[in-house]
């Protein structure tokens, strides 16, 4: 896999475990905007939580990821086939797919060759959807402001390709005939120890802990459970959800 950077290998426990589903009307809508709805491809699956929703509308589903540590970890579901590849290499036959995916995974893409794969394996009328969450923001404002801190300080940590989800992938080519999309919303409710694994599962922390040899969220956690209080105590966390949708031209 030439040219490949598993940035997740070594967080991937904690990727399956805490990072947050997609809304369920993104789905149904993306399927509704299909002719058909007989296969849809995952492409940078990570541990499924696309594909896992993608098999109440599609027959199959087809989950690649470059990381044999994600896919090690995927959700496994009869309808779901996962396989370890990169992005431009699905393993699908050409003009089969009605619908392909890439959450959270487009900025570590090499961006033509897979879209040249993804003109290969579309059907005539099949579309392309990729979408991305920027950084998540508490409703408490305490908790908000340790939060913030603490992603600013991993600045040197983060891949440069992190740019392209802060803004939404709208510095991104997209040469496909782009269609309107409503907007959809990112919300749920964690606890403390949830919001610590998440955290946990930033590629900026993995490459922390390689470079510097301890868990930067272990010096993070008490200044957290200050000002949470009740580690049990739910708290509101919003992620910004920025979608693109396309056609073949």
């Amino acid at each position: 896999m030439s040219g490949f950077q598993d940035h997740f290998a070594s967080v991937a426990d904690h990727y399956v475990a805490s990072r947050p589903s997609y809304p369920v009307a993104l789905f149904a809508w993306l399927a509704e905007q299909c002719p058909q709805r007989i296969l849809a491809w995952d492409c940078g699956t990570g541990s499924g939580q696309a594909a896992l929703a993608l098999t109440d509308h599609f027959t199959q589903v087809w989950a690649t990821d470059g990381s044999a540590a994600q896919i090690a970890q995927a959700i496994a579901h009869p309808q779901i086939t996962y396989r370890q590849s990169v992005a431009e290499q699905s393993g699908l036959p050409g003009a089969t797919v009605d619908l392909v995916v890439v959450a959270q995974a487009l900025h570590w893409f090499a961006l033509e060759p897979f879209y040249q794969e993804v003109r290969r394996v579309l059907k005539p009328q099949g579309l392309l959807a990729v979408w991305s969450y920027g950084r998540l923001l508490l409703e408490d404002a305490a908790v908000n402001a340790q939060v913030q801190t603490f992603y600013h300080a991993l600045h040197d940590y983060w891949p440069p390709e992190r740019c392209h989800v802060e803004s939404g992938y709208q510095t991104l080519p997209f040469p496909f005939a782009q269609r309107p999309a409503p907007p959809f919303a990112m919300s749920l409710s964690w606890n403390l120890p949830h919001l610590l694994r998440y955290l946990r599962s930033w590629s900026a922390v993995g490459r922390y802990q390689q470079e510097q040899g301890n868990d930067p969220v272990t010096a993070l956690t008490p200044h957290l459970q200050a000002c949470w209080g009740d580690p049990e105590r739910t708290i509101t966390i919003n992620w910004p959800l920025a979608l693109r949708v396309g056609g073949l031209t």
